[in-house]
């Protein structure tokens, strides 16, 4: 694909901000998350073979959907594996472009991140990476519903100061994508985790080292790198 034809839609707009996924898009914990949620299962009797389509998605969400019980044992089981998550560091690594994008974002008042993670295991992990979060984390113990849900991205425009329509999201998994486009921002895409087959958005590119962010009067223009 020509670099001209490299971001389509997305080519030539202007956004007010942009919004960052965490996990997957920024950093790389994917080993850690799966090590972390097989342990789990294994300690709750849970048959999981893979994490497949839940990343981006709250634990909180998650353990509902696979184990039987009350909101009581799904509560406790929650808090074990934000326990074992925030416990499980290793191996976690910052993508490629991360820094760059949000050493010219940030600054800026031009960035946000909106994640899964709640507040702890989100901190833990920026801190095992040393990225420098923006000054808006959104994360999911901060919204009543997470991903796919739009409240993540709402929230975090809001406190920007800026309406989400006027946004772009950056993304790795088809819940966050999906949160996105229920918030009415225009989505990049990075097939850090999943396949392009399996994204949704307006423009699709390996990782952020495949664009540069650029700030101008009116807000913030993205290019190929």
């Amino acid at each position: 694909m020509a670099d001209n034809d490299l971001l389509g839609p997305l080519t030539g707009r202007t956004f007010a901000a942009v919004l960052f996924d965490m996990d997957g898009t920024l950093i790389d914990s994917t080993p850690a998350v799966e090590r972390s949620w097989m342990r789990w299962a294994d300690e709750y009797g849970v048959h999981l073979t893979g994490f497949g389509t839940w990343h981006g998605v709250p634990a909180a969400q998650i353990v509902p959907s696979l184990m039987p019980g009350t909101p009581q044992l799904w509560e406790q089981a929650t808090r074990r594996i934000e326990q074992i998550e925030t416990e499980d560091l290793t191996g976690i690594e910052v993508l490629p472009g991360s820094r760059e994008a949000l050493g010219v974002l940030a600054p800026a008042g031009r960035a946000a991140i909106a994640t899964s993670c709640v507040h702890d295991l989100a901190v833990a992990r920026l801190g095992a990476t040393g990225l420098e979060p923006p000054e808006v984390l959104v994360t999911a113990d901060m919204v009543e519903v997470g991903k796919p849900d739009p409240a993540p991205y709402l929230l975090a425009a809001g406190r920007l100061g800026v309406d989400a329509a006027d946004c772009l999201v950056v993304e790795d998994a088809p819940a966050g994508l999906a949160s996105g486009l229920a918030a009415g921002a225009a989505r990049l895409a990075l097939t850090t985790t999943h396949p392009d087959g399996d994204l949704d958005a307006e423009a699709i590119v390996p990782d952020l080292s495949a664009v540069r962010f650029v700030i101008t009067g009116d807000g913030v223009r993205v290019v190929p790198a």
